[in-house]
């Protein structure tokens, strides 16, 4: 089992990052870092997530990534990858939208926190 993070280089992806490793610390797991943004298989890891990783104290095994596909939404792709990976908890962060806003465009979060099989911890950025 895992701690499944949704990340993206945002101000809420690096508070939903240092959120899921200390929950992952806590519950004494491994943790998944989903790269939200779309790359391919084979591109290397983003400058700004590998130093995020290297503030995780542990063996190198305690932490994998995987990337979204551009082919799936980024809800599913979060709600399929917590089931593949057995996730005992999913972490994302949240931005504040406007009600107008969250009725044109939808929600990832609300979605998630909808049809998550799993708890699901939101994590606002204090920035």
């Amino acid at each position: 089992m895992t701690v499944l993070v949704a990340y993206n280089e945002s101000p809420q992806g690096e508070a939903a990052f240092a959120a899921a490793v200390d929950e992952a610390a806590r519950r004494r797991t491994s943790l998944t870092v989903l790269v939200l943004t779309p790359q391919p298989d084979d591109a290397p890891i983003p400058s700004h997530l590998v130093h995020l990783l290297q503030t995780v104290a542990g063996p190198d095994d305690t932490v994998k990534v995987a990337f979204r596909s551009d082919r799936i939404d980024v809800a599913d792709a979060i709600l399929d990858h917590a089931e593949k990976v057995d996730a005992q908890i999913i972490v994302m962060g949240s931005r504040k939208r406007t009600p107008v806003g969250k009725f044109l465009l939808g929600s990832t979060t609300q979605r998630v926190l909808l049809d998550a099989a799993v708890p699901v911890l939101v994590i606002r950025a204090t920035r």
